[in-house]
């Protein structure tokens, strides 16, 4: 008899396991129109070009510094293309704050290096303004991969042309002036429309020429109540008795701008009225007899459905970032420069503001149509 024997051999394959990338994605600072679509943008992009993990921090800074997260699915994000607001929430965390120690002894910056290394996070998408690329670059120091989107009403982050949320902004503004005029030529009154813009005029120039206004008001020209005087009375003389004042929040007179911060903040707090444009209501109707209003049309410029450039615009901010997070090309803002789009390094966008300049083309076109900025 003839025994056979088989000898089973088992062959192990060890391959190289490629783990899931997992991106964070926060909003921070004020909310605007075109955040969902951007964080939309970001996460379809994502899942067409990774294997990934989406992971939602909830109200901002505020929620890596808690550990407040959601893991999102591709449901999520569905829906929300038109949608205002931020489904994440976002909350203001002041850059100058990031490294104080608050009395509860909470480390902002430990606890957010911490919870992004507890998360697992390959990247950290981050959605704001400047205040959000100053913290977003302060996490890239401490060696995170970070990526940004530039988002602001104001349009002041430097280094890129355009920030989502600014158009639908530039519309509900010019909204605003567009019915204050019937209202203006029925009654001969001077109105003054004030606008979001503390330190950038970006948002009043645009609106004030859209808009047909007569006078623009912004911070970076300083006004003198003289020169505006003047551009109202010769309205006057040519019948018309009624004028539109556009003026940004952070407008300032001559005098005020030579002033010294300390000096300007306490002037300002000592003023009996509300706000700049109040006080030159005032001005207008004691020294040239004009009935005025103020309107201040206030958060209704943040709020609401995103126009259609700006669901454009986010979506094409969110997809490139998503590019990046593909090639591992972290440390960099999206942005717009020449119409076309870019990885611009956070420690230059969140180095300066981008401001208006006295010699801006569109400053030029609005006096050349007879717009007067009171300097």
């Amino acid at each position: 008899m003839r025994i056979a024997y088989t000898q089973r051999i088992k062959f192990i394959w060890i391959g190289v396991v490629e783990l899931k990338k997992r991106i964070g994605i926060l909003t921070s600072g004020g909310d605007c129109p075109g955040l969902n679509a951007a964080i939309r943008g970001v996460a379809r992009a994502s899942y067409d070009l990774l294997d990934c993990e989406i992971i939602g921090i909830k109200g901002g800074y505020k929620g890596l510094i808690d550990a407040d997260y959601k893991i999102m699915a591709a449901h999520d994000f569905s829906g929300i293309l038109t949608r205002g607001g931020t489904i994440l929430g976002t909350h203001r965390t002041p850059f100058k704050q990031m490294r104080r120690i608050e009395e509860d002894g909470i480390d902002k910056v430990a606890n957010m290096v911490k919870h992004y290394n507890q998360l697992k996070l390959d990247c950290l998408v981050t959605i704001g303004g400047n205040g959000t690329h100053k913290n977003a670059n302060l996490l890239r120091e401490e060696g995170l991969n970070i990526i940004g989107l530039p988002k602001t009403i104001d349009n002041d982050i430097y280094g890129t042309e355009m920030t989502f949320g600014f158009h639908s902004a530039v519309d509900i503004a010019t909204e605003v002036i567009d019915r204050i005029h019937t209202t203006a030529d029925s009654h001969n009154r001077v109105m003054l429309i004030e606008l979001m813009g503390h330190k950038a005029g970006w948002l009043t120039l645009f609106s004030g020429i859209a808009g047909g206004a007569d006078v623009v008001l912004i911070p970076e020209i300083p006004y003198s109540e003289e020169k505006v005087y003047e551009a109202l009375e010769e309205r006057r003389k040519k019948g018309k008795d009624f004028s539109i004042i556009a003026v940004a929040e952070g407008a300032v007179n001559k005098e005020e701008a030579a002033m010294n911060k300390k000096d300007f903040k306490r002037y300002r707090e000592e003023m009996p009225y509300q706000t700049v444009s109040y006080r030159l209501a005032n001005q207008i109707s004691t020294n040239l007899g004009f009935e005025t209003r103020v309107t201040i049309p206030g958060h209704q410029q943040r709020g609401g459905s995103p126009s259609a450039y700006d669901r454009v615009l986010a979506t094409k901010l969110g997809a490139y970032a998503a590019r990046l997070i593909a090639e591992e090309n972290y440390g960099n803002t999206v942005s717009i420069v020449n119409n076309k789009l870019r990885a611009t390094p956070l420690e230059e966008m969140a180095s300066k503001l981008k401001l208006v300049t006295r010699d801006d083309d569109l400053v030029k076109t609005g006096e050349a149509v007879g717009l007067t900025y009171g300097d």
